[in-house]
């Protein structure tokens, strides 16, 4: 059974822009990387937890800030590793400074027998559409599109 995690993208307006909010993941391998490398807010469904509550607790893990609104169902995509993301939408705000992730353990030199602790998600920002196309890991960048496609259709506030 292929590995299903679940996360939330969030949006807002600035200036009449749409910004997305991506995290920066943590750890030595992911140090370096920036171009290609940013995620949403995920993680790993537990069994017996459906996907929204997931995409809540992961957000909540990953930021240290609650996932605190109304989601939408936005696409289910998957990744080169074959692990499927389960996406949903939420429109809010996020102060990156406040940022407070949650760590995990890995033998960092490798082979090296010590253990280091490192934060799952080292950052995270807010980019406008070109520049998370750019940032987003590939395998999510369709994500991106079913938002646009989902606030193109979606009635006009008033």
């Amino acid at each position: 059974m292929p590995l299903i995690s679940a996360g939330i993208l969030l949006h807002r307006h600035r200036d009449g822009a749409l910004e997305v909010l991506l995290a920066h993941p943590g750890g030595p391998y992911w140090r370096n990387r920036d171009t290609g490398a940013w995620t949403i807010p995920k993680g790993l469904v537990d069994e017996g937890e459906t996907s929204e509550a997931a995409a809540r607790r992961e957000f909540e893990e990953e930021l240290g800030s609650a996932a605190n609104g109304d989601l939408q169902p936005l696409a289910r995509v998957r990744q080169r590793s074959g692990k499927w993301v389960e996406a949903y939408v939420m429109e809010g705000d996020f102060d990156p400074a406040t940022l407070r992730s949650n760590t995990f353990s890995a033998e960092w030199p490798p082979r090296s027998g010590r253990m280091a602790e490192f934060a799952e998600i080292d950052r995270a920002a807010w980019f406008g559409i070109a520049e998370a196309r750019r940032r987003i890991l590939p395998g999510q960048e369709p994500l991106i599109d079913a938002l646009l496609n989902l606030l193109e259709t979606a009635p006009k506030r008033g």
